[in-house]
């Protein structure tokens, strides 16, 4: 309808105009009241009006798609989205919430109660009065049971019995080592040896020993040099023994005696590095401790080493002639003084 009144509004114009003008011509004003029938089929030529949107969907839980509908000949167009989801049911007063689940959990006397009168029917079902019973409860239940449990344990039997039967011979070990004094670190090694023979009789070393007045810290320190020193004359009795085979390929020989010479090296570094503290240690003790210092076991480890250092240079010699001239020459030459100078900064 709008564009039929823009359409209709000049002729209108100048038909007011005109009559105006000339009030009483009837012919004009027949010829304008006319020109709306003329127009008519115009009309018939527009677009037909189109039908009412749809209402809108029923709301759902998840939001929908937002809806463009079209007006028409105006040709606007609107967005219409999902009305929002409804709200959650409230909780249920019977269930309880995970943050205060604490609250629907109670205690029952019930089960303390059975709990102590089976308690008191198991301590005078052993022989125990049922007054003593009920007045120590559970704690006195448990007392009894670990009490059982170490008087019938065979090990602890055997602790008891030798603590009873051996008393004798422990307090004369005790004295042994109260009073050794050693000349030498190799008196050290042969006492210990005795030591560890006589003490291997007890069932248990440690469990037994507690219950007498033993000296654990000469005990101890006697079996530290003892040990450190068998372990540094091994190391020195294994470079002294090797020997180079030339059936083997020079690679693998190459790589045993590094190997060796490593195992030597780390045998006087851990040396150095309790020196100090076992020597102050051992001197309260009266044990030796020249073994330890530069003239002792560690100039023979070093001297086994430069033996160890001319045997691997010799080994490379005679294979650096077996090949003459190659790619390998080069490297085999940088090896070997690579290792001479290794042994030279650790002797």
């Amino acid at each position: 309808y709008l564009a039929v009144s823009l359409h209709a509004s000049p002729p209108s114009s100048s038909s007011s105009s005109s009559t105006s003008t000339s009030p009483t011509d009837s012919g004009s004003s027949s010829d304008t009241a006319a020109i709306p029938r003329t127009r008519v089929p115009e009309l018939s030529k527009l677009p037909p009006i189109p039908p009412p949107p749809p209402p809108p969907p029923r709301p759902q839980l998840t939001p929908a798609p937002s809806l463009s509908i079209s007006s028409g000949s105006m040709g606007v167009c609107g967005s219409v989205g999902a009305p929002p989801p409804p709200p959650p049911p409230p909780p249920s007063k019977r269930t309880c919430s995970p943050v205060r689940s604490g609250s629907c959990v109670r205690r029952v006397p019930e089960v303390v109660e059975f709990y102590h009168s089976l308690m008191r029917r198991e301590s005078k079902r052993d022989g125990g009065s049922g007054a003593d019973a009920a007045s120590g409860g559970g704690a006195a239940a448990t007392r009894d049971m670990i009490g059982e449990i170490e008087n019938r344990s065979a090990h602890l039997l055997a602790i008891r019995s030798d603590v009873e039967t051996q008393g004798d011979f422990i307090r004369l070990l005790i004295k042994e080592v109260e009073g050794a004094a050693f000349v030498n670190i190799e008196a050290v090694v042969s006492f210990v040896k005795w030591l560890d023979n006589e003490l291997s009789r007890l069932v248990d070393e440690r469990a037994v020993l507690k219950h007498f007045e033993w000296p654990e810290q000469k005990a101890d320190a006697l079996r530290e040099a003892a040990f450190g020193y068998c372990d540094l004359k091994k190391l020195e009795g294994e470079a002294s023994s090797f020997r180079d085979d030339p059936r083997q390929p020079c690679a693998a020989a190459l790589k045993k005696m590094q190997a060796l010479f490593e195992k030597l090296e780390h045998g006087v570094y851990n040396l150095a590095r309790v020196r100090d503290g076992a020597t102050s240690r051992y001197g309260r003790f009266q044990i030796p401790s020249e073994w330890m210092q530069d003239a002792g076991i560690v100039s023979q480890i070093k001297f086994q080493s430069v033996k160890l250092a001319r045997k691997y240079l010799e080994r490379v010699s005679s294979e650096l002639e077996a090949i003459k001239v190659g790619p390998d020459e080069e490297e085999l030459m940088l090896q070997a003084v690579r290792f001479a100078f290794r042994v030279h900064q650790r002797v």
